[in-house]
């Protein structure tokens, strides 16, 4: 029988989430969707679709990725422990070489919300036909807005023409405008022998280090000296700009990355977060706080931080952290 893994990418610190989110617990661990965290709401949605789990993450939160795999009663899966980040390709590579080549991969980030039902089943399953046909499929998201916080792929049906960085105001329109433009998901599904032999094709260093520290891997931890060789490279750069098995699934289910509080403050008011009548939210407190003079702004509470925004700044919030890193701030921590 076929085996069709779920590969759930779990890190990332989530800084445009900054207070809420921390390198403690970033924001696919953060308890804010129904009582479940996004990694949780990830591995529940595609459960559906695989036969087997890899979860590829990092020594700062592998123990949360156990407690949550705990808390929904998982026990069955592969559990690879990065020992220094080097970005998705490396990381892809590690869960390749962990399951049969002809395994179908599943490839999802652990801090994205989706909606589950028709439209999503839909795409999944035609990115597994296209998989088992030796493609590299991508989902791409049909857009609502012109987005300057997502890239673009810009596609002639299920073919790829190029992919776009992440465009600002006049590009996004422009691509809105041109109806060829999909949101890049950063969702992947691809044979695990295809992704090897295109990986050793177009980065062969990255193939090659990758494959060295895994096989200096222990009990599913990478060795660190081993994992420093490995160039830190995305999958986008390492082979989806390269490859010719390139296909894109147009997709259609309700989807954002979380990656900023404007997502957050669409979610949570749709799902019944209060906010006044000049369009201002609070989160993480209940106490009562009036906005004077405001209109669709966001206060972000913590026990040592607050955060005050308007709504439209939201992909700013990445400037007060890195700040706050390059003064070493505990705050981040």
């Amino acid at each position: 029988m076929q085996q069709f893994i779920h590969v759930l990418l779990t890190g990332g610190v989530g800084s445009r989430l900054w207070p809420l989110s921390r390198q403690s617990r970033p924001k696919q661990y953060l308890q804010l969707f129904s009582n479940f965290s996004l990694f949780e709401l990830a591995v529940q949605r595609n459960s559906a679709f695989s036969n087997g789990l890899v979860v590829v993450g990092n020594q700062q939160n592998n123990s949360l990725s156990e407690a949550s795999l705990k808390k929904l009663e998982i026990t069955d899966y592969t559990n690879i422990v990065e020992t220094t980040p080097r970005n998705t390709a490396p990381a892809i590579a590690f869960a390749a070489f962990a399951v049969a080549p002809e395994s179908v991969l599943l490839i999802t980030p652990a801090d994205h919300i989706i909606k589950e039902g028709e439209e999503y089943d839909i795409a999944v399953k035609r990115a597994i036909e296209l998989a088992n046909d030796g493609s590299i499929v991508t989902f791409g998201i049909s857009p609502s807005k012109p987005e300057t916080g997502y890239g673009y792929i810009e596609h002639d049906k299920e073919n790829v023409i190029s992919f776009r960085e992440k465009p600002n105001k006049e590009d996004a329109c422009e691509f809105i405008e041109s109806g060829n433009f999909l949101w890049n998901s950063g969702m992947f599904c691809v044979k695990a022998g295809i992704f090897q032999e295109e990986l050793k094709k177009y980065a062969p260093e990255v193939y090659a280090k990758s494959y060295e520290a895994w096989k200096e891997s222990k009990n599913g931890v990478l060795d660190l000296q081993a994992s420093l060789k490995i160039p830190s490279i995305s999958i986008d750069y390492a082979l989806m700009e390269n490859s010719d098995k390139i296909k894109v699934v147009k997709s259609n289910f309700e989807w954002s990355d979380m990656g900023s509080f404007e997502a957050v403050y669409d979610h949570l008011k749709e799902n019944g977060q209060p906010i006044d009548e000049y369009g201002n939210m609070v989160i993480g407190s209940e106490k009562f706080t009036a906005f004077v003079g405001m209109e669709n702004s966001i206060l972000v509470c913590t026990e040592d931080a607050n955060l005050v925004l308007m709504k439209e700044d939201s992909q700013k919030v990445k400037d007060v952290y890195q700040t706050l890193e390059k003064s070493e701030s505990p705050l981040i921590k």
